[in-house]
Order: C-alpha cells, then sequence, then structure tokens
C-alpha cells in the first residue's frame, strides 16, 4: 500500500515508536514516560519578541514614544530584513512598536548616578562669602585716612575718590572677570592668565587715576590706590579658582581690625598692616599667574575673542556698584545735598557706629556666598526638572516655584544675617521696615541679575540694573529721601527682572 502509515490517537508523538492500529493491544509496547517540553520548563515564550523586550527593559520603559526604541534598534543595527528573520515582524518600526506596547511606561527622578554638572561645593562658597565680606575691616583700619572734619563736595573728604574709585574697580573687573572665564570656558588657561596678568594691573591704574582726579587728602587716595590694587589681585585669585589664598592674605588685615576695636592702635601699625595684605595678595596673584602662564601649552589655533561682549558686564558691574553705594551711603549724601541746598539747616553728620547701614552692608557681603550657591542649586533643580516633566507646561511651573524658593531662602538669610550683625555691631540702631524692605529688594535685584547673567541675559540686565541706578543717582542729588528712592528703584527693579526670568529661565532650551 502507499502513504504514510498512521499512528494510534492521543499516542503518537515525535520520540515515541510508530505502532500499528492493527497490532493487539497485548502486544504492544508499554510507552515511555511523557518528557517535560524543554521551552516549557524554562519558561520560554514562542515569541521570541517578549525576550527581546525583557532585554531591553530599561531603554522601552523610559522611552516616549516608538521612534526612540527604533532609534536605538537600528543603532543597534537591526534591519528590516533581520526584523523579519528573528523575530517575524515585517521591519525594525513594527517591532519598535510591539515593544513600546508590551513595555510599561517608567519616568525615571534623577538617580543617584545622573551626573548633575551643577553641583557646588558648600564650603567654597562659604569661602567665597568671608572673602567678599572682610575687606570690609579694612575701612576701620584706613578711617583715620580720612580727613573727617574737612569736607569736600559736601562729604568728609576723601570719601567721594574712593566711592570713584570703587565704582571704576567693580565695572572693570567684572567684565575682566567675564573675558578671563570665557578663557577657562574654552581650555585656554594660559591666555586666561595672561588677561588677567594684564587686564589687572590696568583696571588698578585707572581706578587709583581716578580717584586722584576727583581729589582728596593724600592718605585717603593712597588708600583708594591699594584698595584699587587688592581689588585687581581678588579678581585674579577669584577667577582662577585660589579663594583659600586670599583668605590668606585676608588674615592682617581681619586680626588688626578685631584689635582697633578693642584697644587704640597707632596710625603707623594700621597703616602696615594694610600694606601687609594688600602686599599678600598681590604676590599670591603674581604667582598664581605665572603657575598658570606657565602650565598652560600654546595651543595652535589662534582664537580671538571679541571685547564688545564686556561691554554689559561693565556697565552691570557699574551699576551694581551704583546701587550698592546708594544703600550705603545714601544718607550720607543726601545730607550733604541738604546742607548745600539749605546752609542754614544743615544736619548733623552722625558717626559711622550710629547709622544702620554698617550692619546691613555686612549682611549683604555675607550673603554672596549662599547667593552663588543658590545659582548653582537653581541650574542643579532645573535640570533634575527636565528629566522628570512631562510635559513643558509643567517644567515651567516647577522651575518657577524653585526660582521663588532660591529667592525665599536667599532674602530670608539675608534679614537674618542683618539681624545677627546689628546685634554684634556696637550701638548699631535696628533697621526699620522701610530700610530692611528697600535692603531686601536691593539683594533680590542682584541676585535676579546675577541667575540671568549666568544664563546670557547680559545685555537685559545691565540696563535694567542701570536704569535703576541712574534713576536713584539723579534722585538722589535732587535732595529725595535715599529710602524712598530705593523702594522705588530697586522694587522696579526686581519686578521687572522677576518678569523677565520667569519665562525665559521657563523654556526647556535654556537647561540644556
Amino acid at each position: 500500500m502507499s502513504g504514510p502509515i498512521r499512528l494510534i490517537p492521543d499516542e503518537g508523538g515525535a520520540e515515541r515508536t510508530m505502532q500499528l492500529r492493527t497490532l493487539p493491544l497485548k502486544r504492544r509496547r508499554p510507552a515511555p514516560p511523557a518528557e517535560p517540553d524543554p521551552a516549557e520548563e524554562l519558561g520560554l515564550s514562542d515569541d521570541p519578541l517578549d525576550e527581546l523586550a525583557e532585554r531591553l527593559h530599561d531603554i522601552c520603559a523610559d522611552a516616549v514614544h516608538p521612534y526612540e526604541i527604533a532609534a536605538f534598534l537600528e543603532s543597534d543595527g537591526l534591519s528590516d530584513e533581520q526584523a523579519a528573520l528573528l523575530y517575524g515582524r515585517p521591519d525594525a518600526f513594527t517591532v519598535a512598536e510591539e515593544l513600546f506596547e508590551k513595555v510599561e511606561r517608567r519616568y525615571p527622578g534623577p538617580s543617584s548616578e545622573f551626573a548633575n554638572p551643577w553641583r557646588a561645593d558648600p564650603w567654597r562658597c562659604v569661602v567665597r562669602g568671608l572673602v567678599f565680606a572682610l575687606p570690609g575691616l579694612g575701612y576701620l583700619l584706613g578711617a583715620n585716612l580720612f580727613a573727617t572734619t574737612r569736607m569736600r563736595f559736601g562729604l568728609p573728604s576723601g570719601m567721594l575718590a574712593l566711592s570713584i574709585a570703587t565704582l571704576v574697580s567693580w565695572g572693570f573687573n567684572q567684565a575682566l572677570a567675564h573675558r578671563a572665564y570665557r578663557w577657562l570656558g574654552r581650555l585656554r588657561r594660559r591666555e586666561a592668565a595672561v588677561c588677567l596678568a594684564v587686564g589687572a594691573p590696568a583696571g588698578a591704574l585707572l581706578a587709583s587715576a581716578a580717584a586722584y582726579v576727583v581729589g582728596g587728602p593724600l592718605g585717603a587716595l593712597w588708600f583708594a590706590a591699594g584698595q584699587s590694587c587688592y581689588l585687581g589681585a581678588a579678581t585674579a585669585l577669584l577667577v582662577l579658582g585660589r579663594e583659600k589664598f586670599l583668605l590668606l592674605a585676608l588674615a592682617p588685615a581681619s586680626v588688626g581690625a578685631g584689635v582697633v576695636l578693642a584697644v587704640d592702635v597707632p596710625e603707623t601699625v594700621r597703616t602696615v598692616v594694610l600694606l601687609a595684605s594688600v602686599a599678600l595678595a598681590v604676590g599670591l596673584a603674581v604667582r598664581e599667574l605665572l603657575v598658570a602662564a606657565r602650565a598652560g601649552e600654546q595651543d595652535g589655533v589662534d582664537l580671538k575673542l571679541p571685547i564688545r561682549q564686556e561691554v554689559p558686564h561693565l556697565l552691570f558691574g557699574l551699576a551694581c556698584g551704583a546701587l550698592t553705594l546708594i544703600a550705603g551711603l545714601g544718607e550720607t549724601i543726601h545730607q550733604a545735598v541738604q546742607a548745600a541746598s539749605h546752609p542754614a539747616h544743615a544736619p548733623v553728620h552722625g558717626g559711622v557706629g550710629s547709622t544702620p547701614t554698617g550692619p546691613a552692608m555686612i549682611a549683604l557681603t555675607l550673603s554672596l556666598g549662599l547667593a552663588e550657591w543658590l545659582l548653582f542649586r537653581y541650574r542643579a533643580m532645573a535640570v533634575a526638572a527636565l528629566r522628570t516633566s512631562h510635559t513643558t507646561g509643567q517644567f515651567t511651573r516647577r522651575t518657577g516655584g524653585i526660582l521663588l524658593g532660591c529667592l525665599f531662602i536667599y532674602l530670608t538669610t539675608v534679614a537674618a544675617l542683618d539681624a545677627a550683625a546689628t546685634v554684634l555691631w556696637p550701638g548699631a540702631p535696628s533697621l526699620g521696615v522701610p530700610q530692611l524692605g528697600a535692603m531686601l529688594l536691593l539683594g533680590g535685584s542682584l541676585w535676579l541679575a546675577l541667575l540671568l547673567n549666568a544664563f546670557g541675559f547680559s545685555w537685559s540686565t545691565a540696563l535694567i540694573c542701570l536704569a535703576a541706578a541712574v534713576a536713584e543717582s539723579v534722585g538722589l542729588l535732587t535732595g529725595a529721601d535715599p529710602i524712598v528712592l530705593q523702594l522705588i528703584g530697586c522694587g522696579t527693579a526686581a519686578l521687572v527682572l522677576t518678569a523677565t526670568a520667569g519665562p525665559a529661565l521657563g523654556r526647556t532650551t535654556q537647561h540644556r
């Protein structure tokens, strides 16, 4: 006969002996025990795509669209022919779509392995806050260099020259630091060192010349020149990341100021202590600049940075300096203007210890370290929000909350530092509500301006702060109340900066 021999129903199998239906039951050989299917024993699926989904689980779970999985599969070398041969699908996109449907979505938050480039060392920020605040102790040592009994332009002789030198130094060094940081951002440490080595002495000479043009007692002019040299050296050390060296240079002035508060110190000793701090700062800066210039290798590519990009930072430094000086000397300037307008009703100038602006200025300078740390913290939290937000609207709301939270922490700390400085300052009165509000508005404006500067909005922040500084200066010279001027000027600047920062920093492209 032809054709295949039929097996007995329900007793067939690939591994069993075929038995004819006509064979008697008692003559049949007993069937061997059934062996388990290897696929069932190992728990394998009939669909090979299940194994691929398990292997690529993390990638599929993090994907927000099948195209992300398809891009990974194609980059891994999966072609349409291989998709058909290995997985029985017509192309890689079909494989990606089915993987996207098989694996449950998982949007991970920031993990410990996530490398956040905006991590800041809190202790370094503390040190930077100290090096911003400690130079103020030098004014206690150099107070005898100013002729407080003589007046020039309605101010104690020498104060105007020192103020002008401070403004010039702040503006020039702000632009110089930005240019040096641009070189460092391009991994050109040698060029950054050369930039600082040329720019810092030029800025000190320019500020000293401005003080000399304004005029004043010889001791005050020498003090302004020494301050200009120190600020240039401090800029170089801070840009090169040598804050601890600057703290070492400030040690003589800090110790000397503490001694002056306790006992009367001769003028010669005070001058020697000031010169020691300036000499240490300049010497350490020269040393670090030489090391950086020699260590950096000369790059064969000729790179030039346009000088015009430093103009907004120059204006920003001048504006910040003017706003800070008005906050510190506004009452003194107001009294001088009133005395010039009404000589018969000239007010009596109070001593330094009787003004509440001294502790306020200390609080602001000490808070600069925290301000810098909060800038890094904001950027780190914004990057984390970028990873966890599902929509652009959700990201904008999160970054807005982070912005307001950082601003609240900063202003609360400034108020606490002012309260502590007022307690420690001998005979200093407490700030009233208007004065405290003006100081907090100034601090908030400066922090918001620094944040926007960090994101590249240099021109807008410079013009906003400069407009506030010009308005306050004009109002002060016309006899307006300095506190009211600060409330209006800094308040308007803070509102405009906040309105600018919210939408601008709420865009995802700013944080990539």
